[in-house]
């Protein structure tokens, strides 16, 4: 993986005992009436906090949560987000409400060995996106070493993730380590049969990972609001489904180049289709591909289902990112939970499961799917790094 090449040192490689550190999560959970609602993200940080407040370090958290287009908006403040790490780590975090400034420079500098400060969503600043320099100097200031354990936003060159390493030694955390590992161990030696099942809404997110998959698995699914999009290239009629017309020419290639590679490419046999995109929705399931003139396609069918299932039960190595419907519609997210759920039997049995992305991860959560292999925290991320990508994040790292 590229991210050996650009030697890249570790957490465990830098000198931390009793250091003010600053460490760049991903807290991007989502959020319900004030409260975490999924908290997958916060847990896989838990084993580096653990370390780190092993060696009597003071540890200040910064993380961006959601969207707010570079101003404060209560409804992605991070919050939420104390309350739950403190319940989860078994030992209180303090929050204040900025993360550059007075406040924060005060809050981080009153720490002890062993406390935890969470400061408040860095894209409340414009700066965060555009990796000012500046902003970027204030956040280094907060801290004595840097650790990076923020995966999920390792491809975005923004000011806590390529500007601060500028500024203070630093590396990796064990999250990170363990995302490299596993993404490693599915481009260059994954047990065989290798399936992998890509979902999501459109074909241009996954254009790279999808060429670049069929260097290697042995069966590629494709479902999701993309498989339109091969449908239409192979003249099957998709009614008023989601389709990229641009993007045609792109899935005839990838289709072509599936064959003459002898990859086994399979596309949504059946659909739950829908009049129109809302919960209640009068649905039908189609016979075959084809979508009836005014329906769009809305989830996989019971068909495409058994033949996920018979897939995933004999596969070794499985890679699963994108929802397979709607998902954020509990009546068009059957057929991402009947995956999760396989996807969970067969990792009983031995397959290495690999799962990422926000609603893949969801749909695991509702289906109440406890084992997977590996849980990727990084959706952007995983794809760019499966696509052969250098990562902004890592990148800074290894100039350090």
């Amino acid at each position: 993986m590229k991210d050996k090449a650009l030697k890249v040192r570790r957490m465990q490689d830098l000198v931390l005992e009793g250091k003010r550190v600053l460490v760049r999560v991903d807290y991007n959970v989502p959020l319900k009436d004030g409260k975490v609602v999924e908290d997958t993200r916060i847990k896989e940080t838990l084993p580096t906090l653990r370390h780190l407040l092993g060696a009597g370090c003071r540890v200040v958290l910064i993380s961006h949560l959601g969207r707010p287009k570079g101003r404060p908006e209560p409804r992605y403040s991070l919050a939420p987000v104390a309350p739950a790490l403190s319940r989860l780590l078994g030992t209180k975090v303090a929050f204040a409400g900025e993360c550059v400034g007075p406040e924060a420079t005060v809050a981080a500098a009153a720490l002890r060995p062993g406390q935890v400060l969470l400061l408040e969503n860095l894209r409340f600043h414009p700066e965060e996106e555009k990796n000012e320099e500046n902003f970027a100097r204030s956040l280094a200031s907060l801290g004595e070493v840097f650790v990076q354990e923020a995966f999920g936003a390792l491809h975005r060159a923004h000011a806590s993730t390529a500007g601060v390493p500028r500024h203070l030694p630093g590396g990796i955390g064990l999250l990170v380590q363990k995302e490299l590992e596993y993404l490693d161990r599915l481009v260059n030696k994954p047990e065989r049969p290798f399936l992998a099942i890509i979902g999501g809404a459109k074909v241009s997110d996954k254009l790279g990972v999808l060429k670049r998959l069929l260097d290697r698995v042995d069966t590629l699914f494709v479902g999701g609001g993309m498989v339109f999009t091969f449908l239409a290239a192979q003249g099957i009629s998709i009614g008023r489904s989601l389709v990229e017309r641009d993007r045609v020419e792109d899935a005839q290639s990838i289709i072509e180049e599936a064959f003459r590679r002898d990859v086994e490419l399979l596309l949504a046999a059946d659909h739950v289709a829908a009049q129109e995109l809302k919960e209640g929705a009068s649905v039908q399931t189609t016979q075959g591909m084809a979508v009836p003139e005014g329906w769009m396609g809305v989830d996989i069918g019971p068909r495409s289902v058994e033949i996920l299932r018979e897939h995933i039960s004999g596969a070794k190595t499985v890679f699963w990112n994108g929802p397979l419907g709607v998902f954020e519609f509990p009546s068009f997210a059957a057929g991402s939970i009947a995956v999760a759920k396989a996807v969970g039997e067969a990792t009983l049995g031995g397959t290495v499961t690999i799962a990422g992305g926000g609603d893949t991860l969801a749909a695991l959560a509702a289906a109440r799917v406890q084992r997977v292999t590996h849980r990727s925290t990084g959706g952007g991320a995983t794809l760019e790094l499966l696509e052969g990508k250098v990562l902004p994040g890592l990148a800074a790292l290894a100039r350090n």
